[in-house]
């Protein structure tokens, strides 16, 4: 039996019993942190409980095992959120996103400001704390890591691991009260906010859609589908037309129209009356029924060298005698514009014959098999960059780190990559695994490493004051931008539920709000502010402890 105790057993710093251990840690935090408690779970964070648990109870690791462990996994973390947010970095910015977003600094702000007050108020507790605490008030485990390795001293470091675990669990708490908090200052009744969403989505849907109409204006007979553009001034595509004698042709830029002829056309529903108006009423036509040597298939972009090249650089209609009317990303419909730049993944809906779309079929690769295949040059590439880019002095003595340079490569790879000929497409299920796997390493190590004086710091007088301060940090800024979305902006409830999520990086808060509304709306506001937020809290964590911390 001696061989299972020292496998097992506390004490031991073997590999094979550092293994068990992170094995141990890790599964055991994930099956804990699905539990629900009052329609809530803490999600991977249970692991560094347990981490805590098992440090509490002697259990160890051999310090540049663990070190390299928990920078390494914290590396894998952040830049998989890098190429997550990084698509839409930049767009969630345009129109209502921005009012969004600086709701979302605001609040930051606020939860920095407070930190700062209590320090300097206080004077009894050490920034490396306040940060910890600050991290676990606003559920960003990121930001936490980022404050560690930029902190880069083993007590420090555990100080943070406390102070985080201590305000965790209040902080998801926090956010949650601060949703009924706000619901109940102005009396809202989520039923008639979900039917206010409904009627504005309703009415501003910008989605592709296809409409058959007819040409029935006479001052279009002889006009080109080019002329007709310049016309009606809307993005619109005409992939098939069928004439007065009931033949199917595939038009061209060039093609000209006749009074009677029927047009196949993806458009946005914003647009649809103006067409109507210029060009004749619609019609109710089943292209689908009707036999034609016409067809309309899916094709799957999977060769890197489309990666960012213009949908009007591949001569659909020159070389192929096709057309494209929809290009389908992550699940939305895009219009299939010239002007718009492909992505690996992307699958493009095109209109011709079946040898036409087999040729272009080859052409794009239009193999599953080939985007299940990780690219692992990308993202050692941007690894190495980003840890490059950390390690640079930004003067004053800052640096991004190991936390902040691979964040921010992995976001402009993410967005501009294709300029460079490196494809960033990852799957979902191979970037999920990447970013889970970093974060249960990076939580596991965090957890181990201070275990050994957890009770002792936290379970006392200063520990108290630790949660109270978490949640002040967690709460009373979010009931102050609530207060400034719904009186100043009259932002519907379900969209600040969805700020409040996305504003703290908190899943759980935002599996709450969509469960409790039936509605999507939450989480369209939570990726809206998600990706500036995640960039912002890393770097204010830095940021405290750059300028408030000397080891």
């Amino acid at each position: 039996m001696n061989w299972l105790l020292e496998l097992i057993g506390p004490g031991n710093v073997n590999l094979a019993s550092t293994i068990v251990l992170y094995s141990f840690v890790i599964s055991a935090g994930v099956f804990l942190g699905k539990l629900k408690i009052a329609g809530v779970s803490l999600g991977v964070t249970f692991v560094l409980f347990v981490g805590v648990l098992m440090g509490h109870f002697g259990y160890i690791v051999n310090p540049e095992v663990l070190k390299f462990i928990r920078e390494f996994g914290l590396i894998l973390f952040i830049f998989s959120i890098g190429l997550q947010v990084g698509p839409s970095f930049f767009s969630s910015f345009k129109k209502g996103g921005v009012t969004l977003n600086m709701l979302a600094v605001l609040g930051i702000v606020l939860n920095v400001a407070i930190v700062l007050a209590i320090y300097y108020i206080d004077g009894q507790t050490d920034i490396p704390a306040l940060v910890g605490v600050m991290s676990g008030a606003v559920t960003n485990t990121p930001g936490l890591a980022a404050a560690q390795q930029t902190a880069d001293n083993a007590e420090a470091i555990n100080m943070m691991a406390m102070g985080y675990a201590a305000a965790y669990p209040l902080g998801v708490i926090g956010i949650i009260a601060a949703m009924f908090m706000i619901k109940g200052l102005f009396r809202i009744n989520v039923n008639d906010e979900i039917d206010k969403i409904n009627a504005e989505q309703a009415s501003a849907q910008q989605a592709p859609h296809i409409v058959t109409f007819e040409v029935t204006n006479a001052l279009l007979e002889g006009k080109t589908l080019l002329e007709l553009h310049d016309i009606i001034k809307c993005e619109f595509v005409i992939s098939r037309m069928m004439d007065a004698k009931g033949q199917f042709y595939i038009p061209n830029a060039q093609t000209r129209l006749s009074i009677g002829e029927k047009l196949y056309t993806v458009l946005s529903p914003n647009d649809e009356d103006r067409f109507k108006a210029v060009v004749g009423p619609q019609v109710e036509l089943d292209w689908e029924t009707v036999p034609c040597q016409v067809v309309s298939r899916r094709v799957l972009i999977t060769k890197s060298e489309y990666n960012g090249v213009q949908l009007g650089s591949l001569k659909l209609r020159a070389g192929y005698n096709l057309n494209a009317t929809r290009v389908n990303r992550a699940g939305v419909d895009l219009l299939a514009s010239p002007g718009l730049r492909l992505q690996m993944g992307d699958r493009l809906t095109v209109v011709g014959g079946l040898n036409d779309i087999n040729r272009l079929a080859a052409r794009l690769g239009n193999s599953l098999k080939r985007l299940n295949q990780p690219n692992i040059i990308t993202i050692f590439v941007g690894i190495m960059l980003g840890i490059i880019l950390g390690s640079v002095n930004l003067g004053f003595g800052m640096k991004l780190g190991l936390a902040g340079g691979p964040l921010v490569v992995a976001i402009l790879l993410s967005r501009f990559g294709y300029k460079l000929k490196l494809v960033t497409y990852t799957s979902t299920s191979a970037s999920l695994l990447m970013r889970e796997l970093g974060i249960c390493l990076f939580l596991a190590s965090v957890g181990i490493s201070s275990g050994a004086g957890f009770a002792d710091t936290v379970f006392n007088v200063t520990g108290m004051w630790w949660v109270i301060w978490g949640f002040i940090i967690t709460f009373v800024p979010l009931v102050v931008v609530g207060c400034i979305a719904r009186g100043v902006y009259k932002i519907n409830y379900l969209t600040i539920m969805g700020l409040f999520s996305g504003g703290y990086t908190d899943p759980p808060a935002l599996a709450y709000a969509g469960g409790s509304t039936s509605s999507d709306s939450p989480a369209v506001a939570y990726s809206t502010v998600y990706p500036l937020t995640m960039f912002l809290r890393v770097v204010a964590a830095q940021m405290l402890i750059l300028c408030l911390y000397s080891a």
